[in-house]
């Protein structure tokens, strides 16, 4: 599957952008799709770094998202609802997702995913950071939950 395209979700963006860390997306993806009801999300209902970043980049492409009704009965949020609908019609994108709920419907239709801290194990595997665990810290800070787990695992994937 190739990794040039994505849909991401609210969460990721706004702790990849609150941690200072959504520069690696554009340098990762030549196309990053940014759902509508994701786009509100970030931009209407927040007033922080990360909807005055969104909004001062030229990279996300913004969608308008018809919900697929095998998604919709699911019954997530717009916005996850919204990035796996995109994902769920476009096989070759993967969708960037965090939330639990989410990513047990995109196992089940066979939907690919990446998770934030993918997205920095990524990132550290094509040579853009140096360190996976710095990063991870970061995002924590930046307000993403993450497992001790989900932080061992991802180190280990790392080699650090």
């Amino acid at each position: 599957m190739s990794n040039d395209t994505i849909v991401i979700n609210s969460s990721p963006l706004i702790t990849l952008f609150r941690s200072g860390q959504a520069d690696l997306l554009p340098r990762l993806f030549k196309r990053i799709i940014v759902p509508e009801a994701v786009w509100l999300e970030v931009v209407n209902e927040r007033k922080d770094a990360a909807a005055c970043g969104l909004l001062s980049q030229t990279w996300p492409i913004r969608e308008k998202v018809m919900i697929s009704p095998r998604i919709q009965a699911w019954n997530l949020g717009s916005g996850e609802a919204a990035v796996l609908s995109y994902a769920l019609l476009n096989p070759t994108t993967r969708a960037v997702i965090d939330d639990m709920d989410a990513r047990r419907c995109a196992q089940t239709l066979g939907i690919a995913l990446f998770g934030t801290g993918g997205i920095l194990l990524l990132a550290k595997r094509r040579g853009l950071l140096k360190s996976v665990n710095d990063g991870l810290v970061k995002l924590r800070n930046a307000g993403l939950w993450l497992s001790d787990d989900i932080i061992q695992l991802l180190k280990a994937q790392a080699d650090e």
